[in-house]
């Protein structure tokens, strides 16, 4: 009885440091939050001291009102004694399928415009022949599984010497993953982020930034032509698997009727675009390079 509550009290002290910390990240008073899941400053308190234990409904109502996401939901049930909530399901997995086909149907349409799709640590796990075109002259070791889309992007092997606007496009990418690694208390995000931010910058420093009508393009030297491209990040609504809430789909759209005439040009025929670029860690020894891959069929991963 007496371990019991030793360990329910300092449950409840983990857990509430842990809700402090996010409240404190969202800059929400004890008044603020306490108003927005219908308790009392007075409960919020005693939660965040540990003089309260939350009930499992108050632990995901204080998340749901904290915006933390679902793989730190899961940690905030933990810390307070109660089991994970979301679970963590793998794209291979049977239940996975119409997830993976949606995706799969949606990179492929998009062709020949480059959409990918990736983890919650800008790993790929899958990629339409679109982005293919833009990955002559890469470093193979950049290309192998998982290959991530930062390291790509950023290093002085990748793609960084052919973006012609590289000092925009890598502010908005470390300010990107800054604020992600932020929102998300990730160790693992923050840790990426110092790696890529300290790789030097090929060439020449880049021009003084310019102003665009409507949004920051990404300018890539492809085949001696400059393409110029939009970027969206698109997510899943309302994630109930962890493994869902840390996809996000990444498409790049023509900037100007050049770069669509150009991609056109470039487009190959026949076949279904979807690519997997990475394995699963059981497979990880056996190095992949995009494109030598067969393509995904249908329904399921390859």
């Amino acid at each position: 009885m007496t371990t019991g509550t030793v360990a329910g009290a300092a449950g409840a002290g983990h857990v509430g440091s842990l809700l402090r910390g996010w409240r404190r990240m969202r800059r929400f008073t004890q008044l603020e939050l306490a108003l927005r899941a219908d308790s009392s400053a007075r409960h919020i308190s005693f939660i965040e001291t540990g003089r309260s234990v939350p009930s499992r409904s108050m632990v995901l109502q204080l998340a749901e009102q904290l915006s933390v996401p679902v793989r730190e939901r899961n940690a905030l049930l933990v810390a307070a004694g109660y089991a994970p909530s979301y679970p963590e399901t793998p794209l291979s997995a049977p239940a996975m399928a119409p997830v993976w086909s949606g995706l799969e149907q949606l990179l492929t349409a998009y062709e020949p415009h480059p959409a990918l799709v990736m983890d919650g640590m800008y790993d790929v796990v899958a990629a339409n022949k679109g982005v293919e075109t833009l990955l002559g002259g890469v470093a193979a070791h950049l290309l192998r599984a998982p290959m991530n889309a930062m390291r790509l992007t950023l290093h002085p092997e990748g793609l960084a010497p052919r973006i012609r606007n590289l000092g925009e496009w890598r502010a908005h990418l470390l300010e990107r993953m800054e604020r992600q690694a932020t929102l998300r208390a990730s160790e693992a995000l923050r840790e990426l982020y110092e790696e890529v931010a300290a790789y030097p910058v090929p060439g020449e420093e880049s021009p003084a930034p310019v102003s665009h009508p409507y949004a920051l393009p990404l300018r890539i030297e492809v085949g001696g032509r400059v393409l110029s491209f939009l970027s969206t990040a698109t997510t899943f609504n309302t994630p109930m698997d962890v493994t869902v809430s840390e996809l996000a789909v990444e498409t790049f759209l023509p900037a100007d009727a050049e770069t669509a005439a150009i991609l056109a040009e470039m487009a190959r025929s026949g076949g279904s675009g979807a690519r997997e670029p990475v394995q699963e860690a059981g497979d990880a020894g056996d190095a992949t390079v995009l494109g030598e891959r067969d393509h995904v069929e249908s329904g399921g991963r390859g």
